[in-house]
């Protein structure tokens, strides 16, 4: 930072962490006088159908560890984060001018709407002779710094992949330090308001392996470590404990994107470079939706806006609360209901099967992802559902369908997932677990599971749904 203010406003959104965090750096550098800010923001939170919505509760626990972690770094007792309930785009400029700070320091946000609010709250800002300073923090390369060398976004994952790992430097992952000299951060903000104070109330959270904040964070990171070795062996299969479950945390920044590729880079093996292979697919559909906010709404290939897609209600209901019949299906998508979390290869199990088998537009699934998934994130859920449409960048081929007992069989071969989620099934034979319409009647009345009675029917015929699949593509003339 070459300019330097009285006094700065530090607005937090997508980055509840108080160590290796651009905005807050550059302030601590340019500021005599640091201010810190979070808005619930009535904008996003009136449009969620649910008052027990986990990622608010989630949100808001983080933010009272923020808090307590700025009070620690300020050597004050009373609150340092101002916490507000109120529609951010009018409330920033607002306080910056209640404060009387010369500059507003963020990190930037690339999804569309969140572009326009900081767009409106910039101008707003200008307009009372107040900067706007925002900076990278959430991804390792942003909007245009990983091109073509035609000077064009890329479209598909893997040359693109090629020329991030090129790109990357040191100094990209070079965590940004957080000096706060005495007296530099002031406790002047009032008492932060309670959950039911902003119109929510808890749920579940409480009872879900979670934990919230920067602490949780480095909890999930540490846990992982101990297994980053066997990611790659583990990763696909949902009863075994493979993954890193820190998805939540890159959502919301908990957990700081230099830290852990720096750790996959320095990690090395087969297993961090398959997990450092995922950081960046995050990072590639950033870029995408960058480029292209039209895939918010509209396929990534334009051609595949004319496919027909299905008008079935009762089908897609019974998706969202998994009665198809077919038990992988079934158990993600009531992994999903209870917890907020879903498995990522489970993610494209159902996605597939919604728009392969069932037929329905991927926007609808993509839309009930947002509204329950604990991580949700426009760029990544977008680009993992026009990936299993196959309306995507680099997506799944339309000619190549996941056949949902397949897919059961090979990641799931004990049943012991299904069993978790769907207990309807607990007795069925492993020989019948991936599909129980197959069991002769004297093994369902054995099992306590007579099909049609206890657990659905298949709703579709694989076979027969695959059919009419490929005769959609079919007609909008689709060879790729």
């Amino acid at each position: 930072m070459s300019n330097s203010y009285k006094s700065g406003l530090v607005w937090f959104r997508r980055d509840l962490r108080a160590y290796d965090h651009a905005a807050l750096h550059h302030a601590l550098q340019a500021c005599e006088t640091v201010y810190c800010v979070f808005v619930f923001d009535k904008a996003i939170l009136d449009e969620l159908p649910s008052r027990t919505d986990r990622r608010v509760a989630f949100i808001h626990d983080s933010v009272v560890k923020l808090d307590e972690r700025l009070r620690q770094l300020a050597d004050r007792q009373m609150p340092v984060l101002h916490v507000l309930h109120d529609v951010a785009a009018d409330a920033i400029p607002r306080l910056a001018q209640a404060l009387g700070v010369e500059a507003v320091f963020a990190n930037r946000d690339y999804e569309p709407d969140a572009v326009a609010r900081d767009l409106a709250v910039s101008e707003a800002l200008a307009g009372a002779g107040i900067a706007f300073l925002d900076f990278k923090d959430q991804v390792i390369f942003e909007r245009d710094e990983v091109l073509t060398n035609k000077g064009t976004p890329y479209g598909v994952f893997t040359p693109y992949k090629r020329a991030w790992l090129q790109a990357l430097t040191p100094a990209h992952i070079e965590a940004f330090s957080i000096d706060v000299a005495a007296d530099q951060m002031p406790a002047q903000a009032p008492a932060l308001p309670s959950l039911r104070d902003i119109g929510f109330e808890a749920g579940n959270l409480d009872a879900l392996p979670i934990e919230t904040g920067a602490a949780g964070g480095e909890a999930a990171f540490e846990n992982f470590q101990a297994r980053i070795n066997r990611y790659k062996a583990l990763r696909d299969f949902p009863a075994k404990k493979g993954v890193s479950y820190l998805s939540v945390h890159l959502r919301f920044g908990t957990v700081s994107i230099r830290q852990l590729v720096s750790y996959a880079q320095a990690q090395g093996g087969e297993g961090a470079e398959t997990w450092l292979s995922e950081l960046i697919w995050r990072e590639f559909y950033q870029m995408v939706l960058w480029h292209r906010p039209d895939v918010v709404t509209k396929s990534f290939k334009p051609e595949f806006d004319a496919l027909k897609w299905d008008d079935k209600p009762e089908w897609f209901q019974a998706w969202c609360e998994g009665r198809t019949g077919y038990p992988l299906v079934d158990a993600g998508m009531r992994q999903l209901n209870e917890t907020g979390y879903m498995h990522n290869r489970l993610r494209m199990v159902v996605a597939s099967f919604l728009t392969k088998d069932l037929g329905i537009h991927w926007f609808e699934g993509e839309r009930y992802f947002a509204a329950h998934l604990n991580d949700y994130d426009l760029a990544a859920n977008n680009g993992g559902w026009q990936w299993a449409a196959s309306t995507g960048c680099d997506g799944q081929p339309w000619f190549r369908i996941f056949n949902p007992v397949t897919q059961s069989e090979r990641f799931d071969p004990e049943g012991k997932f299904i069993r978790r989620y769907v207990p309807e099934l607990t007795k069925v034979p492993d020989k019948f677990i991936h599909a129980p319409w197959t069991m002769p009647e004297d093994k369902q009345q054995d099992s306590g599971c007579v099909i049609g009675r206890d657990y659905p029917r298949p709703i579709v015929d694989h076979a027969v749904a695959r059919e009419r699949t490929l005769a959609r593509f079919k007609a909008i003339g689709s060879d790729d």
